[in-house]
């Protein structure tokens, strides 16, 4: 249930009908916005039919959201979500982000020099994966708190904000003191344990959509950081598994065009995973930034044919480039800058 209050609505008149929907059981979500104010109410589908809250002072309307995903939704929120990263980084705004590093962070001086090469190119985040699920228990699975302390130092060292991937809710906390940006990846979208402990961190998270989720899953399982009390998430779209073996996944494109239709929320294309080919990521940016996401997620090494993981899909430093020149041709095309 959406509740949008008057233009002339008093802070007491706000207060007064949180605390009268609190002892109903309902839990309240407010966005303020230019305009104006609405509150987002949670709770059982019997009080919310039956409750008029149409009677408080200061409500001007109220409407139900036909939605399962409540907070996410555009019917919530008509305004998109910027999401404030690191010193002042917008994810959101009319600014794209390019976050763009390896996929494991390996040690100190690659991670140092692919980090000089991306930020030259114009990415604003390192990524890189100190803790990495992997299909077999005997590939690497990263170096813990070592690579976290590296991708600390080496973001700071260069200016950059930094994102890894959270995959053990006892790891919560460790991750929180290295990185800028959770991310919770394809294998853990519905890991829905962590997805309530992550919703209760006051820091980004970005959520990758699921190997073979669909879109109303995806922003579920969204729904579920939202309601735990982290409103600072942004989506990511990875690719899904179709019949296709030509590719690692299949690239959706059509998620980001329909995702900025049903939701507030910011959304990233990871055409690196999208394909699972360095010769295929630069044309999966594109088309993605044509479609109209607000960033990219890329993965960057020196040297991809002795990379610990997902060389194959990596640039180098020196096609990176050339694909952030050609994404920026893009990006002013539709209205946006890098």
């Amino acid at each position: 249930m959406i509740v949008i209050l008057k233009s002339d609505v008093t802070e007491e008149q706000i207060q007064h009908i949180l605390k009268k929907t609190e002892n109903l059981g309902l839990k309240a979500n407010i966005s303020r916005g230019v305009e104006k104010t609405v509150i987002g109410f949670i709770g059982p589908e019997d009080v919310l039919r039956v409750t008029p809250l149409e009677i408080y002072p200061g409500v001007e309307q109220v409407i139900p959201v036909l939605a399962q995903y409540k907070l996410v939704s555009r019917e919530f929120k008509k305004d998109n979500s910027i999401v404030t990263v690191g010193e002042g980084i917008q994810i959101g705004g009319n600014q794209l982000v390019v976050m763009a590093g390896p996929c494991s962070i390996e040690d100190l001086e690659k991670t140092r020099s692919i980090a000089g090469a991306i930020k030259k190119a114009g990415a604003t985040i390192l990524r890189g994966g100190a803790f990495k699920p992997r299909t077999s228990p005997y590939e690497f699975q990263g170096l813990g708190e070592e690579g976290l302390k590296i991708l600390s130092d080496v973001g700071k060292e260069f200016g950059l904000a930094t994102i890894t991937e959270v995959m053990d809710p006892r790891d919560i906390d460790l991750v929180c003191r290295y990185a800028d940006i959770l991310q919770l990846g394809a294998r853990n979208m519905q890991n829905h344990s962590l997805l309530k402990e992550i919703g209760k961190v006051k820091k980004p998270v970005m959520l990758k959509r699921g190997i073979s989720a669909t879109i109303n899953e995806w922003l579920m399982s969204a729904e579920y950081i939202l309601a735990n009390g982290n409103y600072d998430v942004i989506l990511c779209e990875r690719g899904i598994r179709t019949f296709e073996t030509a590719t690692r996944n299949t690239l959706d494109i059509n998620a980001v065009a329909l995702v900025k239709k049903l939701s507030h929320l910011p959304i990233i294309v990871d055409p690196s995973h999208g394909t699972g080919r360095w010769e295929l990521v630069a044309s999966g940016a594109k088309a993605g930034v044509a479609a109209g996401c607000d960033g990219l997620m890329i993965e960057v090494h020196e040297n991809p044919e002795e990379a610990i993981s997902d060389g194959q899909q990596s640039l180098l430093p020196e096609k990176f480039q050339s694909m952030m020149d050609d994404v920026k041709k893009i990006a002013q095309a539709v209205s946006r800058t890098i």
